[in-house]
């Protein structure tokens, strides 16, 4: 059984992080200087000056490793555990040498051995993998038809809460593009992952649009999903 209830991030959904770190003023005041300081304590400055700045690594560290870890089936593990733990990284989107679709890209991160469209996934997934309407790292979100579109896939990389996941999917907004680290928020009225809205990363806003959805398919079948 999948654990309703997710991971806060101190206090405050990552969505709700992000539009504070948009909304922070980008220019700020120079402090003003300070008096020459003798004796011992003239490295002080210094010993604060670093303390500030590993302070400031790790939510920019996102820029130094831009890899997402591979999920490892439906139970998370440790190592999914300690990242949940961390503080999020920032949606980004990566380039490809080669343009990317999401279905490929859903298969190989997730290893869940489905071919064709990514909107028949979720009956070709019946009898083989277990599905759910609950976020697990490493399930794969399906989207239902919408218009011209197929539907897309997005694997699960971050649990947030059982209302928001991070997850990770390709050519989204048809470029062929990766996007890395991209929070969705579920807005169905039953909280069952039914209906979605999903983050655009370059104008740093939560999409208006709502995308249908089935649900999640998970790539291990010893875990029951419900």
């Amino acid at each position: 059984m999948v654990p309703r209830s997710g991971i806060t991030v101190h206090g405050s959904s990552l969505l709700d992080q992000l539009f504070r770190q948009r909304r922070q003023p980008a220019d700020t005041p120079s402090p003003r200087p300070r008096p020459i300081v003798r004796g011992p304590w003239r490295l002080a400055p210094a010993l604060m000056l670093g303390l500030v700045l590993v302070a400031c690594a790790g939510p920019g560290a996102e820029h130094a490793a831009p890899t997402v870890p591979g999920p490892q089936g439906f139970v998370q593990s440790a190592s999914h555990a300690q990242a949940s733990r961390a503080a999020p990284a920032r949606p980004r989107i990566v380039t490809p040498q080669r343009r990317l679709q999401c279905v490929p890209y859903a298969r190989q991160l997730s290893r869940l051995d489905i071919r064709g469209d990514a909107w028949t996934w979720w009956d070709q997934a019946k009898g083989r993998y277990q599905r759910g309407q609950r976020p697990a790292v490493g399930s794969v979100l399906v989207l239902r038809r919408k218009g011209r579109s197929r539907g897309h896939l997005a694997v699960v990389t971050r649990v947030v809460s059982d209302r928001e996941i991070v997850a990770s999917h390709a050519n989204w907004l048809n470029r062929g593009q990766i996007h890395i680290d991209t929070p969705i928020r579920d807005v169905s009225p039953k909280n069952d992952w039914s209906a979605v809205r999903v983050w655009y990363t370059p104008g740093k806003v939560l999409g208006k649009s709502v995308y249908p959805a089935y649900g999640f398919i998970y790539p291990s079948t010893r875990t029951a999903a419900q």
